[in-house]
Order: C-alpha cells, then sequence, then structure tokens
C-alpha cells in the first residue's frame, strides 16, 4: 500500500487524469504546506474542492456570456438608477428587477424609452447578471429575424434545432425591437412564433423599442390576429419606461 509522498503523488496524478487540474494542484500544494497533517477533515475537504468549484463557475460564466453575445459588456446594474441624466419608471421598478425573479418567475418586460436613453444598457446588465444562474441570448431583432428566415429557407432542420435552442433559454433579449416595419409575412410568423412558444413555456424574454406598444400593429403589416398577440407577449408582465432628465 502506497503512503506518504507516494501516495500522495498518485492522489495527484488521479485527479489529472480526471481533468481536475485545479484540485490537484491545491492538494500538491496543501501536502507541502507546514501543518497539513494537522488540518481537520472538513477544513482540508472545502480547501481542496473551493478553487476547482470557483474554476467551474467562471469557465461556466465566461461560456454563458459568450453564447448570449455579452461577453466584454461593461454594463453594470449599478448604474440603472434614477440621476441627474435618466429617470426609471415607475419608481422602484429597477429594484425589483435586480433579484432577477421575473425570470424564475417566466415574466416578460418592456424597456420603452427613446434613442439613447439607456434601454440597452439596462437590458445588457441584466442580462450580465442573469448569466451568473442562466442560459441567456442578446439579439438585435432585426438581425435575429433576417437570420432566421434565411435559416429556416436554407436548412429547416437547423432552423429548428436553432429555434429549439432559443426556447430552452430562461432569457431572451430582443433589441431594437419593431425599430423599422415588418413587412415580410416569414419575419412576421417566426417572432409570433418565439414570443408565443417562449410565453407557453414560461420563459422570460426583454424587448427594447423606442416605439409605444400602441403603435406597434401598424409596424407588423397584414397580420392583425400576429401583431395582437406580439404586443400581448411582449408587455404582459413588466414594462419600464426610461426618461431623459
Amino acid at each position: 500500500m502506497l503512503t506518504g509522498t507516494a501516495l500522495m503523488n498518485e492522489l495527484v496524478d488521479e485527479l489529472n487524469e480526471l481533468k481536475l487540474s485545479t484540485m490537484a494542484a491545491t492538494l500538491d500544494d496543501l501536502y507541502h504546506r507546514p501543518g497539513f497533517l494537522e488540518m481537520d477533515r472538513l477544513t482540508l475537504i472545502a480547501e481542496l474542492i473551493g478553487p476547482q468549484f470557483q474554476e467551474k463557475v467562471s469557465t461556466t460564466l465566461k461560456n454563458r456570456l459568450t453564447a448570449a453575445h455579452l461577453k466584454g459588456s461593461p454594463e453594470e446594474l449599478a448604474d440603472c438608477v434614477d440621476s441627474d441624466k435618466r429617470e426609471y419608471l415607475p419608481a422602484g421598478i429597477t429594484e425589483v428587477l435586480f433579484s432577477l425573479d421575473f425570470i424564475e418567475r417566466g415574466y416578460n418586460l418592456c424597456i420603452l424609452g427613446e434613442s439613447d436613453a439607456g434601454k440597452s444598457y439596462l437590458a445588457k446588465a441584466i442580462g450580465i447578471k442573469a448569466c451568473n444562474r442562466y442560459n441567456v441570448g442578446y439579439f438585435h431583432s432585426e438581425e435575429l429575424l433576417e437570420s432566421m428566415v434565411a435559416l429556416k429557407e436554407q436548412d429547416y432542420d437547423k432552423y429548428a434545432r436553432k429555434m429549439k435552442k432559443y426556447l430552452k433559454w430562461e432569457l431572451i433579449i430582443l433589441d431594437d425591437f419593431l425599430l423599422h416595419t415588418i413587412t415580410d409575412e416569414r419575419e412576421i410568423k417566426i417572432l409570433f412564433e418565439l414570443l408565443e412558444k417562449r410565453n407557453e413555456q414560461r420563459k422570460s424574454t426583454i424587448v427594447c423599442s423606442q416605439r409605444d406598444p400602441d403603435n406597434w400593429k401598424a409596424m407588423i403589416l397584414n397580420d392583425e390576429v400576429s401583431a395582437n398577440s406580439i404586443m400581448k407577449r411582449a408587455t404582459k408582465h413588466y414594462t419600464i419606461k426610461i426618461n431623459t432628465r
């Protein structure tokens, strides 16, 4: 039976073989510290597991930020409060949303305001924080719809797989929502499917728009049924209005 240094070296090798390199390095470091043999068992376990767990959390966050198209974005929720530059209405709404409870409940969020009011900043800040716990996707609405229409025409199976992925993510952010009139019936159908099915599955969607929802129907041509449903789903739960001062 191996003991002492020989046993420790074998354990380190086994941890590396299991792709737990951080844990292996930690164990080796702990072993060579004075007082290693006097460490109580729970402290030893905590010291051993902690760095490996934190590495896993950090890697998961980086992967989620990359998938969400939010990697490297500097937005901070702490900046999204009333100031001499902007006001968030209704009063206190940002504090309510910062808990991310609306995602857990599957609620939707509509962020309204003029150009450069801070809609995208708030949405991205929420998305970045949400990546700590959830799978998130941030998109410019027109680019998403155009790419999905093209994919559906070229390869329906790939389109179906991508739509399935978007429906599973806990949070989708659609920026520049209805910036221009949608005249392509294929885009309207995809937008309807995305919002309708995410609502059915209780998955949260954030839309950011410069236009008041009362004007959305006029922006979705030749499909009143879809237009009504899209407006209803996007504004179903929370609506924030950002006013610049």
